[in-house]
């Protein structure tokens, strides 16, 4: 598997910036459904067009169950419904029906992904060298730039206002900012604001 190491905004304990991995990605470490399975329909039994027909017709009968509370248990792994307040409460005996929303699924994969990933991994890992444009943080002066003109005009800053201003996405953004909250000097305080998280200055 190619890999990417890149710097975080995080110092370790020699004062230099703690490293992290993740897989290469980018356009080309793409595939989509169709791609999928067009893949089963040449390797296997399947036939053009039913993973397709399967995923869909799973989709659809599991939403039912979602939304009325189940968990799904399946060799991918489980399906469950997550919920959240719309609204910040601290007394229980407030939250009424109105109150709730749903928040998607949550995911956790299963044991059967494990071993077909160990069944697949016979090369390893290799190491490749990221492009300027592919390093989240690779001018960071420019995205310390733009959390400043936040801060001034706002006074604090939320992770999607600033994936927007500095151009990256919402894992990164909200990576850099998490990382600026940490450490023994950090230069920003995480807080709680509603169901979103607000950065403000220390």
């Amino acid at each position: 598997m190619p890999y990417i190491v890149y710097p975080s905004p995080m110092k370790g304990k020699d004062g230099r910036k703690i490293v992290y991995v993740r897989p290469e990605g980018g356009p080309r470490m793409k595939l989509t459904v169709d791609q999928m399975d067009a893949l089963c329909a040449r390797y296997s039994s399947m036939r053009s067009g039913e993973l397709k027909l399967v995923l869909g017709e799973f989709m659809h009968w599991a939403a039912e169950w979602l939304v009325k509370g189940y968990r799904i248990e399946t060799p991918l792994g489980s399906f469950a419904p997550k919920l959240k307040l719309k609204r910040e409460i601290t007394d229980p005996d407030e939250v009424d029906d109105r109150d709730v929303m749903l928040d998607g699924v949550e995911y956790t994969p299963g044991k059967a992904w494990e071993e077909q990933l160990d069944h697949w991994m016979r090369d390893g890992f290799t190491r490749v060298e990221p492009s300027f444009s592919s390093e989240p943080f690779a001018d960071m002066p420019k995205l310390e730039q733009k959390l400043r003109e936040l801060l001034d005009r706002r006074g604090f800053v939320t992770v999607e206002a600033f994936r927007v201003a500095a151009g990256l996405t919402y894992h990164s953004a909200r990576k850099l900012l998490n990382g600026w909250t940490e450490g023994e000097n950090p230069r920003l305080l995480k807080t709680r604001q509603g169901s979103a998280y607000i950065y403000t200055e220390i």
